[in-house]
């Protein structure tokens, strides 16, 4: 398999589909779609006191429906492959998400990958959702979504979260082939289940290109335990990085949203490079963020706490030319599928203007080094 960048669409208004032409074009191998209820940034800090990003939209979490959006694009694109990155199988009940996402293949003609994961807190909690054991929702789930697309008649099934009496789901297969599905997964069980049931994996985290390698590794195990073909599960990964020179990465790293990026990595992980977490030892990354707990008050005594150091120590950053030589890291460990996500943008407006050049560039940078990769 060769290496191809996927681009992404955001699913938050204002809603911009004017560049899916470009995204159509066969520069692209994918483009994934978010699907979330709220975002990771804090309301506390998206004021114009503190990012001029707001004096665009007047909140970080105008989130519409991302699989809506899929199918929206899927009509305005003929070639690109449309993946959810990723919906959680809390706030949905398989049976919909096989029929949506079988609704969505026909609307692409074969072109639609459900991504998929077992949730976070922040879209679940909030809403009053059970996210009581989400693993072991997330893999009955799976069972669930497959049975339907490839049973013919009822079914039944009976399980620990899900019940089906005579349930039958008789829309056909586009082309007879199940939508593909690929994984968000980083903790031992979730990469077992990726192994067993997946077409593709994203990693919830990798910050070393040795990580990625061990994580792929289990992966693939799990896929040859189960019969499977390890080498059929493409490889993903968004790539965030920050990307300028000296001097913009000097004041990109002074921006309160760039340094709200810690938030999303876990204290276990970031000791690992020699920092300690400035929401404490016991902080577990994204899996902790809750908007409505991140008041103002603990979101500015976080950031004074950060250390711009432990941020460059985790995500690869320079110029485009530098950036792509540390995701060639990546691709060295068995990634195919990089999704470049510029975080530098969330300095302000003038970086968010530059951004969409600045990965491109390191898009072409990338593909120059690896080439045909395989």
């Amino acid at each position: 398999m060769k290496v191809q960048p996927a681009a992404f669409l955001r699913t938050t208004l204002p809603l911009d589909f004017s560049k899916l032409e470009e995204y159509d074009s066969g520069r692209y191998h994918s483009v994934w779609l978010p699907d979330h209820m709220v975002s990771f940034w804090p309301d506390a800090i998206w004021q114009p006191e503190f990012t001029d990003l707001a004096t665009l939209s007047p909140s970080p979490h105008r989130h519409l429906d991302g699989l809506a959006v899929a199918a929206a694009a899927a009509v305005k694109t003929g070639r690109v492959p449309l993946a959810m990155s990723v919906v959680d199988t809390v706030r949905r009940h398989p049976s919909l998400l096989a029929q949506t996402a079988l609704t969505i293949s026909h609307l692409a003609q074969g072109r639609f990958i459900l991504g998929l994961g077992s949730g976070e807190t922040e879209n679940t909690v909030p809403y009053g959702f059970d996210f009581h054991k989400p693993v072991g929702r997330f893999e009955e789930s799976l069972k669930v979504i497959k049975l339907l697309w490839q049973s013919e008649g009822p079914v039944d099934f009976e399980g620990e979260f899900y019940r089906l009496r005579h349930a039958r789901l008789d829309t056909e297969l586009y082309n007879g082939q199940c939508p593909p599905i690929w994984i968000g997964a980083s903790g031992p069980r979730m990469l077992k289940i990726t192994g067993r049931y997946a077409d593709g994996w994203w990693p919830a985290g990798a910050w070393s290109p040795e990580e990625y390698a061990a994580k792929l590794q289990v992966v693939r195990d799990s896929a040859e335990a189960a019969g499977r073909d390890p080498m059929a599960i493409t490889p993903a990964f968004i790539m965030t990085c920050l990307i300028g020179d000296d001097d913009e990465l000097a004041e990109i790293l002074q921006a309160p949203l760039v340094k709200a990026w810690i938030l999303q990595i876990a204290a276990a992980d970031l000791k690992k490079y020699g920092y300690d977490h400035p929401m404490g030892p016991d902080w577990r990354g994204y899996q902790d963020i809750n908007p409505e707990l991140l008041t103002r008050e603990v979101i500015l005594k976080m950031l004074d706490r950060v250390e711009p150091e432990a941020i460059l120590a985790v995500i690869p950053h320079g110029s485009p030319k530098q950036v792509a030589r540390q995701i060639k890291g990546f691709v060295e460990a068995g990634l195919r599928v990089p999704k470049i996500l510029d975080y530098g943008g969330m300095a302000g407006l003038k970086y968010g203007a530059a951004s969409a050049a600045k990965v491109h560039a390191t898009e072409d940078e990338l593909l120059q080094l690896v080439g045909d990769y395989t």
